[in-house]
């Protein structure tokens, strides 16, 4: 026989062990999509220890991950609290970054994601780096877009969103040799017949600005075929006979 240990005997014993554990449980829990599980194994971290740092923030993503209002707005305070307890905590403020961008708090979400994207050993800066990229862009300030966007190749050669949003930014610019070879490098990395709509059009714009129309009329076919009502392929059909010279 053995004894059932509750939260607070197992706290009492090993209270950092025991949050963490509990924290953990949490996050497979929200993976899951088992998010009432998760909310419990969190109450129970938070009774053991209510200013650790993980705990907090687990459940700031949880709240957020459910997404009523009501607990969006519960979640501001315990990513601040995670961000209290423990202002090198890169990951929570990533996490912060990202719930701020959903509440459509831009300026104070770059706040957070520059942070978390500029603390060097967080091998998760360079998502951190793309999302404030993101932000920029739907801010209309390209130029710090490019910036966040060419930081966050620098922190990881392989990031795909980077690629293509700076081949865009570049086609846009009409610096089409670094547009395309960046394109091509991301169609390296997803592979020919994985591309979404929006690279298929960016694809088909750079083909055109390099005068290959054979290149350009596989993409188009691909789009046409794969995405016929996307609004990419409805752009196409708008500027096909068009001669301006950057097609956007």
């Amino acid at each position: 026989m053995t004894a059932c240990q509750t939260p607070a005997t197992l706290g009492k014993k090993d209270p950092e062990r025991a949050t963490q554990v509990r924290t953990q449980l949490a996050a497979e829990y929200i993976k899951a999509g088992d998010l009432d599980s998760a909310k419990r194994a969190l109450d129970q971290a938070l009774e053991i220890n209510s200013r650790d740092s993980a705990a907090n923030m687990m459940m700031g993503i949880l709240l957020q991950q459910e997404g009523s209002k009501v607990s969006l707005s519960k979640a501001d305070a315990y990513f601040k609290r995670a961000i209290s307890a423990d202002p090198k905590n890169a990951q929570a403020r990533n996490n912060y970054g990202t719930y701020l961008y959903k509440v459509e708090r831009y300026n104070d979400a770059i706040e957070q994601l520059n942070i978390a994207g500029t603390t060097l050993g967080y091998d998760q800066r360079y998502q951190a780096l793309e999302n404030a990229g993101r932000i920029y862009l739907k801010l209309g300030n390209v130029t710090e877009a490019e910036k966040s966007f060419k930081q966050a190749l620098q922190a990881n050669r392989e990031s795909l969103i980077s690629m293509l949003e700076l081949a865009e930014i570049f086609y846009l610019k009409q610096q089409t040799a670094d547009a395309t070879q960046l394109y091509e490098q991301f169609v390296r990395g997803v592979g020919q017949k994985s591309q979404g709509a929006r690279a298929l059009w960016i694809g088909i714009r750079l083909a055109r600005a390099n005068s290959d129309k054979m290149g350009m009329q596989v993409l188009v076919n691909q789009l046409r075929a794969l995405f016929p009502e996307s609004p990419e392929y409805q752009r196409y059909l708008q500027l096909q006979y068009s001669t301006e010279a950057v097609w956007k």
